[in-house]
């Protein structure tokens, strides 16, 4: 068996997605939070996410902000716009408002969303429209 220095293990376990970040219950943070592992929140974010894996917003977790990730799984309450390059699973304890951008979108029965849904077979970080055009008809 060769021994491994601590540099080496943190590289195996961040390359394996054996590590993860978590913002306990109780925690509020203010700003943007960007991480290339898995990231649970139980606290809140007033703020953006960006993260390369997943995000898990457990029950009592809650975010006013956008999120950018890879896939995400909502337990929580969420306000802003998500952009979700995979899978997008609203749990039945989700309380949803804003738009959301997702090749897959599955909603459990009981899960409060409102807003909007974009769902393409493209990467919808890449598929966004960054000026859309609004046409308005009168009405008589």
């Amino acid at each position: 068996m060769m021994a491994r220095t601590r540099q080496e293990e943190i590289q195996i376990n961040n390359g394996s997605g054996g590590v993860h970040n978590v913002l306990a219950g109780g925690t509020i943070v203010t700003g943007t939070i960007m991480t290339e592992s898995d990231f649970r929140l139980d606290g809140r974010i007033e703020g953006d996410i960006n993260c390369k894996g997943k995000i898990v917003i457990g029950h009592k977790g809650s975010i006013s902000g956008n999120i950018i990730s890879d896939s995400a799984e909502i337990l929580g309450t969420v306000e802003g716009t998500m952009r979700i390059k995979e899978k997008l699973i609203f749990k039945s304890s989700a309380n949803i408002k804003g738009e959301v951008y997702s090749q897959t979108l599955e909603i459990e029965p009981g899960a409060n969303f409102n807003g909007t849904c974009t769902m393409s077979g493209k990467n919808p970080l890449e598929t966004i429209d960054k000026n859309p055009k609004i046409s308005m008809t009168p009405i008589d």
